[in-house]
């Protein structure tokens, strides 16, 4: 079998950046009037190695500051590196800063054939994609006008479509496909798509693990400056969950150290600082969190796996029958689904207070991939009078990772047979 050629090879790189105190200390040492170093230095990459072969999709993943969007400006040339190289075989198309290459005085016609020539494209080149690139946009009659009468949804309209349908060997995108409405970004997965089909190189920069597992031939993970490892979509998205636990081993630190203890609500689940909460607190849910499959600790979970919803709560008072719920909102506010201990008949009885209960809702996750919010209660009927102990409305995020989402909020798992007729 005939191996595939290189398109991209990144040896030992590095990107060193010198942090100041304070200005002046930069201002000295350029003047060199300064005899001591007045700067830390802080890697955003640390000795980096990664080959991209023609025709893969690979995705590289992380946290924030992990190095993600630089070495993606390295390769496309944005970016000077500070040590190790990079090698790159075929003409680039990046979706990094789009339309930083536009003339705001200039039309959006003109700056097609300026952004063009700018990625390496001839004239000729250019007015053979215009009216792809202008059906893509689907601006109107703005193409003739001043690029700074635009909107900012113009403006990413037209400068994504120049840059994806230019049509190069390869596709740089980070974190690009979710511009536009919800039709343009259907539109743009549907190109991406036909990238894919044509056998291009894509490298692929996203927080959104659902398209990484969905797109990537194979993924790449960083932190903080560091490659992690490499391998499929599943192994790495795994991997980075325990990154976010902080239970991964991390190149060079010492083993047998432990992480810190977490704190309630995190643990590599977002808590939100900004939760609306209220009750009368004669019972106070102290800690929570969500566990994937393997038990981890996680704020995302791969649809079709199992995971448990954790509350743990200290009651202050005697309560003849609390209630214990969970629910799970979209982002737009839309309640999806949720469920609690008086529904389920798994707990009906009398609680005395300084008593602590820890609670586990385990369910196997079929929603839609994408994020959504973790709303906790603890409620009961006092006689006939409902009363709240503790609520805890959007305490937590929850990141659902699918590579198949059919219509609406939940999967009906749908078990389809296909026969010959009469």
């Amino acid at each position: 079998m005939e191996e595939k050629r290189v398109a991209i090879e990144v040896k030992n790189l590095e990107k060193v950046y010198k942090l100041y105190d304070k200005p002046s200390d930069r201002l000295k040492e350029s003047l060199g009037i300064s005899r001591r170093r007045r700067y830390k230095e802080h890697y955003a990459l640390k000795g980096v190695n990664m080959t991209v072969h023609q025709g893969e999709t690979v995705g590289i993943i992380g946290t924030n500051g992990s190095g993600k969007s630089t070495i993606l400006k390295i390769i496309t040339g944005v970016l000077n590196p500070s040590g190790g190289r990079v090698k790159v075989n075929g003409r680039i198309s990046a979706l990094l800063e789009l339309g930083a290459g536009f003339n705001m005085e200039y039309n959006g016609i003109e700056n097609v054939y300026l952004n063009g020539t700018m990625i390496g494209f001839s004239e000729k080149e250019i007015s053979d994609k215009m009216d792809d690139i202008l059906s893509f946009a689907d601006i109107g009659e703005y193409v003739y006008q001043p690029v700074k009468t635009y909107s900012s949804g113009m403006f990413v309209r037209l400068a994504f479509a120049v840059a994806i349908n230019i049509e190069p060997e390869i596709l740089i995108v980070d974190e690009a496909l979710s511009v536009g409405d919800v039709f343009f970004q259907a539109k743009c997965y549907h190109k991406f798509e036909e990238f894919k089909e044509m056998g291009k190189t894509i490298v692929f920069v996203s927080h959104d693990l659902s398209s990484v597992s969905k797109y990537c031939d194979r993924v790449v993970l960083l932190n903080q400056g560091t490659k992690l490892g490499e391998g499929s979509p599943k192994e790495m998205i795994d991997a980075y969950k325990q990154v976010l636990v902080g239970q991964y081993p991390v190149p060079g630190e010492e083993e047998g150290e432990e992480a810190q203890e977490d704190a309630p609500g995190e643990g590599g689940v977002a808590a939100n600082p900004d939760l609306l909460e209220y009750g009368t607190k004669s019972a106070v849910i102290e800690e929570y969190f969500v566990t994937d499959q393997e038990g981890r600790k996680s704020s995302a979970i791969i649809k079709g796996q199992e995971c448990s919803v954790h509350m743990t709560v200290q009651f202050a008072e005697d309560i003849p029958e609390p209630i214990f719920a969970y629910t799970i909102k979209n982002i737009k506010g839309v309640e999806i689904t949720g469920t609690n201990t008086m529904v389920e008949k798994a707990f009906l009885e009398p609680v005395g207070a300084g008593s602590v209960k820890h609670i586990v809702f385990t369910q196997k996750m079929d929603l839609q991939g994408g994020e959504y919010l973790l709303s906790l209660g603890v409620t009961g009927y006092e006689k006939e009078d409902f009363q709240v102990y503790h609520r805890l409305y959007d305490v937590l995020n929850l990141t659902v990772i699918s590579d198949k989402d059919t219509v609406g909020y939940y999967d009906a798992n749908s078990k389809i047979l296909v026969m010959d007729g009469y």
